[in-house]
């Protein structure tokens, strides 16, 4: 089943991402191409207040083209501890602080073509502790009770894979 790497061309390498072309070696002698996006990784935070109320983030987002409801979230710096991330970008983009943070997991994005791996944290005991955002970012927060939540992932509301993943398995963790 494994592929070999028989060349690799760098496309472009940004800020972010790195896009390679890569002649690959099938596991039946023959080739092949395929695009791949490097990422570092990100983080996404399932935050939770006593009541079990989630933490939302309101935002634009550019690939979309649309604004988004979603988890707090936030890429990797080049060789960071995700749980040092989370624990950033929880307070950047929502203003809270997390007394416990709970490695959750995680989900590769699109592995056909991108490495990125998001990192899910349950978030709890939370303090208010802001952070300055950002320059680039437009961020709103609210808490939602976990039922409603769920409810906006069932609308159509919540509609990308890491606030949707994230929320099933802590409302699963839950019993709700």
């Amino acid at each position: 089943m494994q592929e070999t790497v028989l060349n690799t061309e760098e496309i472009y390498r940004g800020r972010v991402i790195q896009l390679s072309v890569l002649d690959v070696r099938l596991p039946n002698g023959k080739t092949s191409r395929r695009e791949l996006i490097k990422h570092p990784g990100a983080v996404a935070i399932i935050a939770l207040d006593a009541a079990n109320n989630v933490l939302l983030v309101r935002q634009f987002r550019m690939a979309a083209d649309r604004v988004m409801m979603e988890i707090p979230a936030g890429t990797l710096e080049p060789g960071e501890d995700p749980l040092v991330c989370a624990e950033r970008e929880l307070q950047e983009e929502t203003g809270y602080r997390p007394g416990k943070l709970e490695a959750f997991g995680g989900i590769y994005v699109a592995p056909g073509y991108t490495s990125e791996f998001i990192h899910h944290f349950i978030a709890t005991d939370l303090t208010e502790s802001r952070l300055e955002m950002d320059d680039d970012e437009f961020i709103e927060a609210s808490f939602v009770p976990m039922t409603e939540a769920l409810a906006m992932i069932e609308r159509g509301e919540i509609i990308d894979g890491k606030s949707i993943s994230g929320l099933l398995k802590v409302a699963r963790r839950l019993g709700l």
